[in-house]
C-alpha cells in the first residue's frame, strides 16, 4: 500500500512540473513579444520622424520644425549644440540652392538608428563657400545615419558625393583621369585670318565646334583670343588643352564624324570665305628661361 502511494506521488510530481515550467515559458514569451512590439513601434516612430525631417522641414524650407526633431543633446562638428548645430551646414546649401529638394531613395530603421539614402536636386543661384553661383541645375547623392533618443535626433553621420559636387562646380575635371601632370598635356592651337565680311559666319561655326569638343574624352579646357586689324579683318587664336596625344587623335575622329553627320565641309567653307589657318600641336616647355 505504501509503495502504491509513493508511485501516485511520483506521478503527481511529474504532472505538476511541466505545468509550472510551461507557465514560466509563456510569461517569458509574452515579455519578449512585448519588448519586440515596443522596439518595432519605436523603430517605426523614428522612421516617421526622419521622413518628416526631409519632407516637411527641409524640402519645404520650414526650419522652425527642427526644434520638434532635434535634441538639445545634438552636437555639431564644430561643437555647437541643438537645432543651431544641425541647421548650420544646411542653411548655406539652401541659400545656394533655394529650390533644393531631397528625395529619399532608401529608409531603414533598426533600434534607435535610421539610415537614409537620398538624392537631391536644385539650381545653383547663390554662392556656396568659395564658389560663385553658376545658374546650373545640380544633383547629388549621399546617405546619413541618424541616432534618436526619446523621439529626437541626438547624433548624425552624413556622407555626400563630394567629388561629383566639385565636378559640377567645375572645380575639378569631370574625368578624374584628367588630373595628370600639366607637362604631359597637349595644346592644340589654331590661328585664323578671317576677312571682315566672313566674321559672323566664322564665329558661329567656331562656337559650334568648341561646344562639341568640350564633351569629348580627354578635353581639359579651351580659350579663344581675337584681334581686329585696321581693315576690320579678324585674327583669332583658339587653344584647346587635351590630356594627351591619344585624346587629340580620338577627338579629330569624333569631329570628322560629326562634320559628316551635319553635312559640313570645313575646307570648302574656308575656301569660300577666304579664311586661312595656321595649325599646330604644342607641349609645355620644360625650361622656360631664356639663355643668353
Amino acid at each position: 500500500m505504501k509503495s502504491i502511494q509513493t508511485g501516485i506521488c511520483l506521478v503527481m510530481a511529474i504532472l505538476i512540473i511541466p505545468v509550472v515550467s510551461g507557465g514560466q515559458s509563456i510569461n517569458n514569451i509574452k515579455g519578449n513579444n512585448k519588448n519586440k512590439e515596443e522596439a518595432m513601434l519605436t523603430s517605426q516612430k523614428n522612421k516617421e520622424i526622419i521622413q518628416r525631417l526631409y519632407n516637411e522641414s527641409l524640402n519645404k524650407k520650414n526650419l522652425k520644425l527642427l526644434s520638434d526633431m532635434i535634441s538639445e543633446e545634438y552636437i555639431g562638428i564644430q561643437g555647437e549644440k541643438g537645432v543651431a548645430a544641425f541647421e548650420k551646414p544646411i542653411i548655406p546649401v539652401i541659400q545656394a540652392f533655394p529650390d533644393i529638394q531631397w528625395k529619399l531613395e532608401e529608409l531603414i530603421s533598426e533600434g534607435n538608428k535610421v539610415v537614409v539614402k537620398w538624392k537631391w536636386q536644385g539650381t545653383n543661384t547663390g554662392p556656396f563657400q568659395q564658389f560663385i553661383a553658376t545658374g546650373k541645375k545640380f544633383s547629388n547623392e549621399g546617405f546619413a545615419i541618424y541616432e534618436l533618443k526619446n523621439g529626437k535626433i541626438v547624433n548624425a553621420l552624413v556622407q555626400t558625393d563630394r567629388l561629383s559636387f566639385l565636378q559640377q562646380m567645375e572645380a575639378v575635371p569631370s574625368d578624374p583621369n584628367l588630373l595628370t601632370n600639366k607637362k604631359d598635356r597637349i595644346r592644340f592651337i589654331d590661328k585664323f585670318f578671317v576677312p571682315a565680311n566672313a566674321r559672323q559666319e566664322f564665329t558661329e561655326r567656331m562656337k559650334i565646334n568648341m561646344d562639341f569638343i568640350k564633351n569629348l574624352p580627354g578635353f581639359i579646357e579651351d580659350a579663344a583670343y581675337e584681334h581686329t586689324d585696321e581693315q576690320g579683318n579678324l585674327i583669332c587664336i583658339t587653344i584647346a588643352v587635351w590630356k594627351d596625344q591619344e585624346s587629340i587623335r580620338k577627338a579629330k575622329e569624333a569631329v570628322q564624324a560629326e562634320y559628316k553627320k551635319q553635312g559640313f565641309d570645313r575646307e570648302a567653307m574656308y575656301k569660300r570665305l577666304n579664311i586661312t589657318i595656321d595649325r599646330g600641336i604644342y607641349t609645355e616647355m620644360e625650361n622656360k628661361g631664356l639663355k643668353n
